[in-house]
């Protein structure tokens, strides 16, 4: 079974910067598209920011600018790099693949919270 684990959140001043990383537990890293995910309080979950099996990047209106996807392939990891954040950003982030309507098992994903 899949197992996918982010980490990385934390407590951060409006303005500042993380860097959330996600593991997987199998070789389906490569044949996948990734994706960042994130559900605020009494909201769903939305996409953030999507990298497909070519490498190709897609973000959602609200983090183009600020937040950057990438992928490690040797190491099967994905990354989202978090800039200029804001108290909106605030919620729980996940990684999971983008690839149509293919969804793993979500994992416990990490928690950003953005507020002075």
């Amino acid at each position: 079974q899949v197992q996918l684990a982010e980490s990385g959140g934390g407590l951060v001043q409006p303005g500042g910067s993380l860097r959330l990383s996600c593991t997987t537990s199998r070789s389906i890293f490569s044949a996948n598209d990734w994706g960042w995910y994130r559900r605020a309080p009494g909201t769903h979950r939305e996409l953030v920011a999507a990298s497909t099996s070519l490498g190709d990047v897609s973000y959602a209106d609200f983090v183009k600018g600020r937040f950057t996807i990438s992928k490690d392939n040797a190491k099967e990891m994905v990354y989202l790099e978090m800039n200029s954040l804001t108290p909106e950003d605030t919620a729980v982030y996940y990684c999971n693949s983008a690839s149509g309507s293919l969804r793993y098992t979500w994992g416990q994903g990490t928690q950003v919270t953005v507020s002075s």
